[in-house]
């Protein structure tokens, strides 16, 4: 039987008065790819945040790799955490540092590795994410929004996760670009093993990358399930979501 990486267990987040998730139930399996999507504002990326331990739900049972964080001691969740990732929709970069210098950050925060090892393994990161050899030297505003995109991935591969989160990675690029993204992550995933966490509105993405689909609304995960299934739930937002121009040459 396929291991359930995360496991979410009667979330509930509230700010305020405002309830973003209640009763929600969520489980993403060894080696997908899960694409997570749903109305504006129901909470996408917020999911993503108590998941990776951003932001601490008001109720509920989170665990990942089989372990309730809110549970583990300080110094022993920081070692655990580098088992995973975050990419987040900006990338986050550096503006300060080179490209190499950002895949290298993590490699110098959390492990004794000498510094030419480090940038050794960070020049192989980079020409992991597509990136040439001079995007190296570069520093983040000398690069094109989809070299900045592939820079963000190579700093998220540094320490070599068994899970990655990707909020909106192709958000901004221009179709082309993005179709090369999600080839990327589609490649990486399957050679690298890796679990994938993806919070994308791209029909496109959604159909390149992911194994399964969870539509969030009404404050939990309302469907979940392969996207030629989901797609066919008679649903008013599925059905507006799937049925214009893009979502039917995607399903079809």
């Amino acid at each position: 039987m396929t291991e359930a990486l995360i496991q979410v267990r009667g979330l509930r987040m509230q700010f305020g008065d405002h309830v973003v998730h209640d009763q929600l139930d969520l489980d993403v399996m060894r080696g997908e790819t899960i694409g997570v999507i749903g109305p504006s504002g129901c909470g996408k990326s917020v999911l993503l945040s108590q998941i990776v331990g951003l932001i601490t739900p008001t109720k509920g049972e989170i665990r990942v790799f089989g372990e309730d964080l809110s549970e583990m001691p300080a110094d022993e969740r920081r070692a655990f955490e580098q088992r995973w990732s975050v990419m987040f929709q900006d990338g986050a970069l550096f503006s300060n540092l080179t490209v190499r210098e950002n895949v290298m950050a993590p490699m110098r925060e959390h492990t004794e590795l000498s510094r030419h090892l480090c940038r050794e393994l960070a020049d192989l990161k980079i020409r992991l994410s597509g990136l040439s050899p001079e995007a190296a030297n570069k520093r983040p505003s000398e690069l094109s929004g989809g070299m900045r995109k592939r820079a963000a991935l190579a700093r998220a591969l540094a320490l070599d996760p068994e899970l990655i989160f990707l909020d909106e990675p192709t958000a901004g690029l221009d179709p082309i670009t993005a179709g090369r993204f999600d080839s990327l992550i589609r490649d990486l995933s399957r050679a690298l093993g890796l679990t994938v966490f993806l919070v994308t509105h791209d029909l496109d993405t959604l159909k390149a990358t992911c194994d399964r689909i969870a539509v969030l609304g009404d404050k939990r995960v309302k469907y979940i399930g392969p996207m030629a299934e989901v797609a066919r739930i008679k649903d008013p937002w599925i059905e507006e979501y799937f049925g214009g121009p893009r979502g039917r040459s995607v399903v079809d």
